[in-house]
Parts: C-alpha cells; structure tokens; sequence
C-alpha cells in the first residue's frame, strides 16, 4: 500500500472513530494530523484537522522538527509513532504513523485548566474553548504575554495577542521599531508593521537614505506602495528633496526614477514633484512627448503639455487638423479648440 492510500485509509479510520464519539455523547477534542517535508530547512509541514460543533478546522503551517520530540524524520520505511506537542495552553497527544518522514495519525487535544487564570491574571480574558486551541496551536505562552504585556501597548487584548504571534510581532520586534525612533503603541499598527514589512532595518535604510519617517501610517503606506530606500536614494542624487506624501504619491501614479530619467531625454530635466505627479496623473508620457515633436511641437511647456492631456489634444487630433489645412498651430489654439468642441 503506497503512502497515499494509507494516509487516506488513516484518515477515514479517523473519521469513523470521531463519528461515533459524537453519537456517544459530547464534544470530541480530537481530530486528525499529518506530516509532510517542508522546504524550509529544519521545519516540517504540520496539519491539524478537527470538526466540531458543526464547524471544520484546518490549520497548517511549517513546524520546526524539534517542536517533535523523539521522532526520527530521517528514518527510512515504516513506524509507529507516539509523541506529545507541549503548550501552555494545553499539549496535542499524537499516535499514528511515519512513512520515510511522512505521515499521518489522531490527535487528542489535553486543554490546560491552569492557563485561563494565568492569562485573566494578566488581564487577559475572553478565552473560549476555540481560543485555548488556537492558543495553544500558535504557542501563546504566559512568558510570551507577560512580555508582550510588559511593552505597554494600546488595545492590548486576547484577539491581538494571538494575531502578534501569527504575524511575529515580538518584544524584540517591538524593541527594535522602538530603537529605530519610531515609538509605536498601537497594536494594530505593529500588527500591520509585521504584515506590510516595516522592520528596524526597513526604517534604517530609509533614514540612510536621507528622509526621516517616524509616523507609522507613512511608513505602512511606503511598503505597501513601495517606496524602497533605493527610490530616496535616485531622487535625491538627482536632486530632488521629496516628502514623504509626495513619493507616496509618485509610486501610487507610477512616477518611478527610471520614467524621470526617460523625461529627461526628452528635455524635461528640472520638474518639480508635483509637476511629475501631474504628467502621470493625466498621462503625459514620452511617448507622448515625443510624437509630438515628430509633429513639430519641439517643447511644449510642462503646463500646455498638462492641458493638451486634459482637453483631449492627442496626435491624432493634431494630425487631423493638419490634413485640412491648419497647421502651425499654438499648443493655446490646439487647447481652444478642443475646448470648443472641434474634433
């Protein structure tokens, strides 16, 4: 019998043996495990499987080897296996098998009754059945919330708690954001840090780079947008003192380093941000610029370039004017007559 057919063989014992505990009477804390080989070095991919009350759980993610006591990944063919996952929140006793380090098997989740009143005792409260086994699945341990609780945070609560060791929002996480200058309280704000990537090194490189952002929203928005380092760094060599809105606003427009460069070429070297800004706004591009000047309108001030995008003054309508006899036309005239309705 190949792994897969065990494994599923396995699986609807599982289901069999849950079934008929239900029909016995009361809720079930057992549900179903599998292994399988990670592509993270030292880690293994651990499924946790459980229905209850109607609902279906599926939690998997990648687990270091040594959260597995006494089991032998490396060991070829076939074993029995036994192994318990200890929590704070409670332990996951684990039988089943391991087929050259992968596997599948029941598990009977143990909650501990001594955690509820040592979270209450630490303020926090709320904690339901589905909340232990979530708690207990991502290791909330009482050193991890009293650390956590030691930081001061604002909107600290049982929710948050479990979000900060899902997303990785740490004391030292928390201590490094702190020692870059950024004094950060705000939960959901370190959440949304840990989210988007704005770490100590993120904030660092951004300062080396010679702009100082210490206000979390800006710094949220700069990696979701992506304003890198390497970005302050092009537009300040070449000579540009941008803010922290304004490249916010030229990623959000697509007003990148190398489409400056490409405007340069075309003989607009001096624009301000805001003219920038404006040309990627209303599509003001090379491009456009440069069939342009096939057409004879060599340097359209960055103002007329502006408006010809806003009125509609395309090639194409220049083109057509000029087929019926009216060339050498200003950019102004061109804009009038869009403005008047001539197509």
């Amino acid at each position: 019998m190949n792994l897969q057919r065990t494994i599923g063989l396995i699986l609807v014992i599982a289901g069999v043996i849950l079934a008929v505990a239900k029909a016995l009477g009361g809720e079930t804390e057992s549900g179903d495990w599998t292994i399988r080989r990670s592509d993270t070095p030292g880690k293994v991919e651990f499924s946790l499987m459980d229905s209850r009350a109607g609902h279906h759980f599926h939690h998997s993610s990648d687990w270091p080897a040594s959260d597995f006591s006494g089991l032998d990944f490396s060991k070829s063919g076939r074993q029995e296996v036994h192994f318990t996952i200890a929590r704070d929140a409670g332990k996951f006793e684990c039988e089943g098998f391991l087929h050259d380090g992968e596997g599948a098997g029941l598990f009977h989740f143990l909650a501990d009754p001594k955690y509820l009143p040592e979270m209450k005792s630490l303020g926090f409260e709320r904690i339901d059945e589905d909340k232990q086994w979530a708690m207990a699945i991502h290791d909330v341990s009482l050193k991890f919330a009293r650390d956590v609780k030691a930081q001061n945070l604002q909107e600290l609560d049982t929710d948050k708690l479990i979000a900060f060791k899902i997303h990785g929002v740490t004391p030292e996480f928390i201590a490094g954001i702190r020692a870059a200058g950024v004094n950060v309280s705000d939960s959901d704000k370190l959440i949304a840090f840990r989210i988007h990537g704005v770490s100590p090194e993120f904030i660092s490189g951004i300062r080396s780079a010679g702009l100082n952002v210490l206000e979390s929203d800006k710094l949220i928005a700069f990696r979701i947008h992506g304003v890198t380092p390497e970005m302050v760094r092009s537009l300040k060599q070449a000579g540009y003192q941008p803010d922290a809105d304004k490249l916010i606003a030229m990623r959000i427009h697509g007003a990148t380093p190398e489409w400056v460069e490409q405007l340069k070429k075309q003989g607009y070297q001096h624009l301000d941000l805001d003219k920038l800004i404006a040309f990627r706004i209303h599509g003001v591009s090379p491009d456009f610029i440069g069939q342009l000047q096939k057409l004879g309108y060599s340097h359209p001030e960055p103002d007329q370039l502006i408006a010809m995008r806003i009125h509609g003054v395309t090639p194409d309508f220049i083109t057509g004017l000029q087929s019926r006899g009216m060339k050498n036309l200003s950019v102004d005239q061109l804009v009038s007559l869009r403005i008047h309705g001539i197509d």
